[in-house]
Protein backbone atom coordinates (compact mmCIF):
# COMPACT_ATOMS: atom_id res chain seq x y z
CA UNK A 1 0.00 0.00 0.00
CA UNK A 2 0.94 3.67 -0.77
CA UNK A 3 2.72 5.62 2.21
CA UNK A 4 -0.32 8.03 1.65
CA UNK A 5 -2.40 5.03 3.33
CA UNK A 6 -4.47 5.25 0.03
CA UNK A 7 -4.91 2.50 -3.00
CA UNK A 8 -4.01 3.80 -6.33
CA UNK A 9 -5.23 2.39 -9.21
CA UNK A 10 -3.80 3.57 -13.19
CA UNK A 11 -6.47 4.06 -15.91
CA UNK A 12 -6.36 2.02 -19.36
CA UNK A 13 -6.86 4.79 -21.87
CA UNK A 14 -6.47 4.05 -25.87
CA UNK A 15 -4.71 5.91 -28.20
CA UNK A 16 -6.37 7.26 -31.05
CA UNK A 17 -5.81 6.76 -34.96
CA UNK A 18 -4.43 9.98 -34.96
CA UNK A 19 -2.20 9.97 -32.31
CA UNK A 20 -4.50 11.69 -29.73
CA UNK A 21 -5.80 10.57 -26.43
CA UNK A 22 -8.53 11.20 -24.11
CA UNK A 23 -7.51 11.18 -20.18
CA UNK A 24 -10.22 10.55 -18.06
CA UNK A 25 -11.83 13.36 -16.38
CA UNK A 26 -11.00 11.96 -12.68
CA UNK A 27 -7.04 12.31 -13.09
CA UNK A 28 -7.42 15.87 -14.60
CA UNK A 29 -9.43 16.75 -11.37
CA UNK A 30 -6.95 14.92 -9.47
CA UNK A 31 -4.37 17.77 -10.91
CA UNK A 32 -6.16 20.58 -11.08
CA UNK A 33 -6.43 20.67 -14.77
CA UNK A 34 -9.43 22.49 -16.25
CA UNK A 35 -10.57 22.31 -20.05
CA UNK A 36 -8.50 24.11 -22.48
CA UNK A 37 -5.13 23.99 -20.36
CA UNK A 38 -1.99 24.34 -21.96
CA UNK A 39 0.40 21.20 -21.83
CA UNK A 40 3.89 20.14 -22.53
CA UNK A 41 4.78 16.79 -23.61
CA UNK A 42 8.11 15.52 -22.74
CA UNK A 43 9.58 11.65 -23.53
CA UNK A 44 11.94 9.73 -21.01
CA UNK A 45 15.12 7.34 -22.15
CA UNK A 46 12.54 4.48 -20.66
CA UNK A 47 9.51 5.17 -23.19
CA UNK A 48 7.42 7.31 -20.84
CA UNK A 49 5.49 10.62 -22.51
CA UNK A 50 4.96 13.10 -19.85
CA UNK A 51 2.42 15.99 -19.24
CA UNK A 52 3.01 18.78 -17.66
CA UNK A 53 0.69 22.00 -17.45
CA UNK A 54 2.37 24.64 -19.00
CA UNK A 55 2.61 28.30 -17.98
CA UNK A 56 1.49 31.17 -19.48
CA UNK A 57 2.05 34.70 -18.28
CA UNK A 58 0.23 37.29 -19.68
CA UNK A 59 2.34 40.36 -21.99
CA UNK A 60 0.80 43.83 -22.05
CA UNK A 61 1.47 45.24 -25.64
CA UNK A 62 2.66 49.25 -24.51
CA UNK A 63 0.89 52.07 -26.27
CA UNK A 64 3.03 55.14 -26.64
CA UNK A 65 1.21 56.66 -23.80
CA UNK A 66 2.13 53.76 -21.45
CA UNK A 67 6.15 54.14 -22.45
CA UNK A 68 6.12 57.81 -22.16
CA UNK A 69 4.74 57.31 -18.12
CA UNK A 70 7.36 54.55 -17.92
CA UNK A 71 9.87 57.06 -18.79
CA UNK A 72 8.94 59.59 -17.03
CA UNK A 73 8.66 57.85 -14.13
CA UNK A 74 12.46 56.85 -14.53
CA UNK A 75 13.53 60.65 -14.49
CA UNK A 76 16.52 60.96 -12.32
CA UNK A 77 15.65 64.41 -10.33
CA UNK A 78 17.48 67.08 -11.08
CA UNK A 79 19.14 67.20 -7.48
CA UNK A 80 20.04 63.81 -7.59
CA UNK A 81 21.23 64.06 -10.83
CA UNK A 82 23.74 66.81 -10.13
CA UNK A 83 25.16 65.00 -6.95
CA UNK A 84 25.73 62.19 -9.03
CA UNK A 85 27.37 63.89 -11.66
CA UNK A 86 29.61 65.49 -9.28
CA UNK A 87 29.74 62.26 -6.97
CA UNK A 88 31.28 60.83 -10.47
CA UNK A 89 33.72 63.35 -11.44
CA UNK A 90 34.87 63.51 -8.40
CA UNK A 91 35.68 59.46 -8.57
CA UNK A 92 37.37 59.96 -12.09
CA UNK A 93 39.57 62.81 -11.02
CA UNK A 94 41.12 60.26 -7.65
Amino acid sequence: MPENGKEQYMEMIKLGKKGQVSIPKSVLKKVGITDETPLLVDTTDDGAIILRQAVVYPIEIYSDERIVEFLEADKLPVAEARALKKALVKKKAA
